[in-house]
């Protein structure tokens, strides 16, 4: 069986020294990770300090660099993010940007550094918006060459309105969030694992030089 590798960009306003609602959903897909022996890591976004701009490397003060190495180290990329009136966070969109400055860097075959990479998308929140984040997210994705297994949008939404976020209104027992962050984590396994044993073939889609 292939090994494969994950790294999860947790795109909370709040630092790893804070509780997230995201990364407590984030902990059903990692548990079943771990069950099934795929290696991962989990990048709290507020920890770092990433410039503004479509480049993979924006210079002295950039740690996007860092992040970016473990994204083309890895076969899955999910991320995850909180809803602000109704949007993915400004973080996550710092992310997409970022990654997509990226896209122009290519494997050995000619393709896109992010072919035969996985992803999927994680969103939590107490008001409306969650499949439209996960559809900007998954798209932007898609675009830039990431594969996008079916089901691997995970939500958690409280009732409209100000009120308690997935850990104060004990969101992980929730039967539709729940079953959704199993099949998002099986699709991603399996088809990380296929791609690493079958890749994309180069045929049509080498990137320019």
């Amino acid at each position: 069986m292939s090994k494969i590798k994950a790294v999860i960009l947790n795109a909370s306003l709040k630092q790893s020294d804070e509780p997230s609602n995201t990364a407590e959903l984030i902990k059903k897909i990692t548990d079943i990770f771990t069950k099934e022996k795929v290696e991962y890591e989990m990048v709290r976004l507020a920890d770092y300090n990433i410039k503004y701009g479509i480049s993979d490397n924006l210079g002295k003060g950039d740690e996007w660099p860092e992040i970016f190495r473990k994204i083309k180290e890895a076969n899955i990329l999910i991320l995850g993010t909180p809803l602000w009136l109704g949007e993915k966070s400004s973080l996550a969109t710092l992310a997409i940007e970022r990654i997509y400055g990226g896209a122009g860097i290519t494997n050995d075959k000619g393709q896109s550094i992010y072919y035969n990479k996985v992803g999927g998308v994680v969103v939590t929140g107490n008001e409306d918006g969650a499949k439209t984040a996960a559809r900007s997210v998954l798209y932007a994705l898609s675009h830039v060459g990431f594969v996008i297994p079916p089901n691997v949008d995970t939500y958690w939404l409280g009732e409209a309105g100000p009120g308690p976020s997935y850990m104060e209104a004990d969101g992980g027992t929730n039967e539709f969030t729940d079953s959704h962050a199993t099949m998002e984590a099986y699709n991603l396994i399996h088809l990380a694992r296929m791609l690493k044993d079958h890749p994309i073939p180069p045929q049509g889609n080498v990137v320019d030089s």
